[in-house]
């Protein structure tokens, strides 16, 4: 009789760091003899890895975590885990504690190295809760299951330093930790030997990567545009991808790097906010709009053809229409690609939460539905001038909605659609001329040759 292996189900609410912890997690259970179960139902373990950036995101998770119960009752014998930026917040991880006690496990976002051991506990019949105030070294060979063969995050800072006065993420993930070049790099290289073509450098902020290493024989600490540099020479890599940027560190050296990489994307997310030099100097972003939009015409110089993406807020306390009006005006200057629009949410803890002159909820929801309006009008228009253009597209694999239509990202992260003319796996590379480009997706054929390949 066959005997059942152990399975385990890492459930992610949040950003790309998130992403990248659950495959830590993941690729540690399955060092411990889990393999991954395709739900929660089935599972003997379930671990939660939560996101407080958001008060959506916290509700999402507590509900998740909720449904657990029933899970529970039917299967005593289930594990059930918390960890990530929720399980930082002393309030939310002492409501778990104290409303939830079918949860065995919670910890946080400095001691996931610690897995192994907090699981043995846990089998041992203890319910632990461990959650480390400070991080320690940054922790390097931990395993893990990537998401995806053809293309992969790879962590380059943790923490951040910024202390924007609406973000938690500080609080949460510690103050900045750079890696290692010689680790990004190794780790990189054996990526690319697994079949790995396409690497996301991630960062809280990118730019800021190198402080507080060594410095070199040259005498200076590597920055962002020398690692730059040393991915792009990593043989068999096809495309760099960064995220995020923080405009105030993003330096003309970067610029030149990237426009001179030819592995390098050219696809800048750089977050916004506001267009409000008052809202921009509360929020404690370091940048006027006029210089935000100087960097976004330097990039476009240096690299012509380079999309760029942002993050907008409105309601930030005290916000007024003359400073959304502001907003507006530069999306309508810079002409984004995209935006990830949202609406302020207070943080407890953070400097804004306590704020004057906190926008009403109606008031922050009628700026919002202005905003998308603007930034999809936009975004619709700049498509609009690809049409007809051949693009480079890196097969994702088949359209969830027809298989038959295979999908994947030009080098500017555009979405394209296209109807397959013959096999593709994912990771290839292919040439496809845009049809019909919509707001947020591009429709084409494929070009088997010939014809100009732009970007």
């Amino acid at each position: 009789m066959e005997v059942k292996r152990r399975s385990a189900r890492v459930v992610t609410f949040g950003c790309q760091m998130n992403e990248r912890d659950s495959e830590t997690i993941m690729g540690i259970l399955s060092s411990l003899g889990f393999e991954e179960s395709p739900s929660v139902d089935d599972a003997d373990i379930i671990i939660f890895v939560t996101c407080c950036v958001r008060e959506n995101a916290e509700n999402r998770a507590f509900g998740n975590l909720g449904e657990t119960k029933r899970l529970k009752e039917r299967n005593p014998h289930l594990v059930v885990g918390m960890c990530g930026c929720m399980a930082q917040r002393s309030d939310l991880r002492e409501k778990v504690q104290a409303r939830m006690p079918w949860v065995d496990l919670v910890f946080g976002t400095h001691n996931i190295h610690r897995l192994p051991e907090l699981l043995q506990r846990v089998f041992s019949g203890e319910r632990v809760i461990e959650v480390w105030d400070e991080p320690c070294e940054v922790v390097e060979g931990l395993p893990a299951m990537r998401a995806y063969s053809h293309k992969a995050f790879v962590n380059i800072t943790y923490g951040c330093d910024n202390f924007c006065t609406y973000c938690i993420v500080p609080y949460v993930r510690g103050r900045e930790r750079s890696r290692t070049m010689e680790d990004v790099v190794a780790e990189v290289g054996n990526l690319a030997k697994s079949g790995c073509v396409e690497v996301t450098l991630l960062g809280q902020n990118v730019n800021s990567y190198g402080r507080g290493l060594p410095p070199r024989p040259s005498g200076v600490s590597p920055d962002f545009a020398d690692l730059l540099y040393e991915v792009n020479s990593v043989e068999g890599i096809e495309r760099i991808r960064f995220t995020t940027s923080h405009p105030r560190d993003f330096t003309d050296k970067m610029v030149v790097a990237a426009g001179s990489c030819d592995k390098v994307c050219e696809h800048f997310h750089l977050p916004l906010q506001s267009g409000s030099d008052r809202v921009l100097d509360m929020m404690h972003r370091g940048y006027t709009a006029e210089k935000y939009l100087g960097l976004v015409h330097r990039i476009r110089d240096v690299i012509p053809g380079a999309s760029i993406t942002t993050d907008i807020m409105v309601g930030f306390p005290g916000e007024t229409e003359a400073d959304f009006q502001a907003t507006m005006d530069m999306v309508r200057q810079a002409r984004f690609d995209a935006a990830f629009t949202f609406i302020y949410s207070p943080r407890p803890g953070t400097v804004a939460a306590e704020m004057p002159n906190q926008v009403k909820d109606d008031v922050k929801h009628d700026r919002i539905y202005r905003l998308i309006d603007l930034v999809n009008s936009t975004a619709g228009e700049v498509n609009d001038e690809l049409r007809g253009a051949i693009r480079e597209v890196m097969v994702e694999g088949p359209s969830e909605r027809d298989t038959s239509v295979l999908s994947g990202r030009t080098r500017t992260n555009k979405m394209v659609h296209w109807t397959a003319s013959k096999e593709h796996k994912p990771g290839d590379l292919v040439r496809v001329r845009i049809l019909e480009p919509r707001t947020w997706t591009l429709y084409g054929e494929e070009v088997m040759s010939g014809g100009e390949l732009d970007v």
